[in-house]
């Protein structure tokens, strides 16, 4: 299928690793210039001439800006915004545990670092006349789970965002998306420290066996792959899905499962 990319310039934030990394790695296939920010950029090096990796501190308040602008400057304009960069921690002591400095950290790189990002970038995807954002959301917005509740409240108020955002931008051609993974094979799931990790060492059970049990309320009893979710941003970022606006996509395996 011909997605109609090469030769756009996109955005990617939180691109150094599993999600962002796949769907750098995608983009960059279609022929797209990638503008690929992280806080680090090593895993980014040696992708090949169509990524320009950009070191940034996303959490800052001008760090969206800054890394907006890079890209601007460095390809002339942009078309595509992937907003992609959060973050979770699980906290096992409960609500009352989660102190002020926690939600701030929660709100701040999953609901406030995609805002600046995309308020940066819509001066700039109003003046092509047309573009595209795609934003990362999790099911955990309609799908609350108190260790997490930080994390789940600021998804949620994510999706509502760009929900809102879809009917401002439509008139002037600018398509907003969201996309709600389910677990997803990335070091934030299964890597060291991760949530399969910390829920393990809280309840003396092993990472495995709760990975596993993350995914076993799914149709496919399995993890998606960040592969798989770059090539839902493929599509939602090309113009085959040109009527498709303010809508989220769940790519879950079948764990949600009510209408």
């Amino acid at each position: 299928m011909e997605l109609n990319l090469t030769g756009k310039v996109a955005v990617v934030t939180g691109a150094s690793k599993g999600i962002g990394l796949a769907v750098t790695n995608a983009l960059a296939a279609e022929g797209v210039l990638v503008v690929a920010g992280a806080r680090t950029t090593n895993a980014l090096d040696g992708l090949g001439d169509h990524v320009h990796p950009v070191a940034v501190d996303l959490t800052s308040p001008n760090g969206p800006a800054q890394l907006i602008e890079q890209a601007v400057a460095t390809f002339g304009g942009l078309d595509i915004l992937v907003n992609n960069v959060g973050g979770l921690k699980p906290h096992l002591g409960g609500f009352v545990s989660i102190t002020d400095d926690d939600w701030l950290r929660a709100l701040t790189i999953n609901l406030l670092a995609p805002v600046r990002t995309t308020r940066a970038a819509v001066p700039h995807l109003v003046r092509r006349g047309s573009g595209t954002i795609v934003t990362i959301s999790s099911v955990n917005a309609f799908l609350p789970d108190p260790p997490i509740i930080d994390y789940s409240a600021a998804k949620a108020a994510l999706t509502n965002f760009s929900k809102a955002l879809s009917k401002e931008l439509g008139p002037q051609g600018i398509r907003v998306n969201t996309i709600s993974p389910g677990p997803v094979s990335t070091p934030l799931w299964l890597g060291a420290g991760g949530v399969a990790e910390t829920f393990a060492a809280g309840s003396g059970a092993d990472p495995a066996a709760v990975a596993d049990g993350a995914v076993a309320g799914s149709a496919t009893k399995r993890f998606t792959t960040p592969e798989e979710v770059a090539d839902l941003v493929l599509l939602l970022a090309s113009s085959r899905a040109g009527n498709i606006t303010g809508a989220d996509h769940v790519i879950d395996g079948g764990l949600i499962q009510t209408l």
